[in-house]
């Protein structure tokens, strides 16, 4: 009956610490949600009475436009699409599918200079904005979202596993 009881105790306990451990997890990197375009827009006119709580949606020429999504996906393969066009000024986000970490950073590595043209000891931590380098890992689920505003061809590497390369063409 003893044995009973402490296994209980150290179950809840277990339990209680891991959920408290994991709760915050997701909520460290916010993730980037694709607007759908399935959902129709309706309308309903003044002499209609409206069938559900939620205020009608207004017509589709005051909504903003959609905006497109530039998403590379880093898995345990690699970088894909390992090569992504951009307009100038547009945000890639780098998200992590992997069993590991990931640090997406300009080519070459170890420096990270090309497109900043200072190297990873210049520009880490990089609190300008100015160098296309995460200067740090990512878990897996986690992403890193970085915006392009030099026109060019930039080639990237995963500076944990510089093997895994891709390219961002920014045009």
């Amino acid at each position: 009956m003893n044995k009973t009881i402490i296994a209980v105790v150290i179950a809840t306990v277990v339990l209680t610490g891991g959920y408290f451990f994991f709760k915050d997890v997701d909520r460290s990197t916010p993730e980037v949600s694709e607007p759908s375009s399935q959902q129709p827009i309706t309308q309903s006119s003044a002499s209609e009475p409206s069938t559900s709580e939620q205020p009608p949606q207004q017509p589709q020429a005051s909504q903003a436009p959609a905006v497109k999504e530039n998403v590379v996906t880093f898995t345990n393969s690699g970088y894909s699409p390992s090569i992504l066009t951009v307009k100038k000024d547009e945000t890639v986000t780098f998200k992590n599918q992997s069993s590991r970490s990931m640090w997406p950073a300009s080519a070459m590595h170890p420096t990270h200079r090309a497109y900043s043209n200072t190297s990873l000891d210049e520009h880490c931590p990089d609190t300008t904005g100015i160098a296309f380098d995460a200067c740090k890992g990512f878990l897996p689920s986690q992403s890193w979202s970085f915006t392009f505003n030099q026109v060019g061809t930039w080639k990237y590497h995963d500076h944990l596993s510089s093997s895994n390369t891709g390219v961002i063409v920014v045009e």
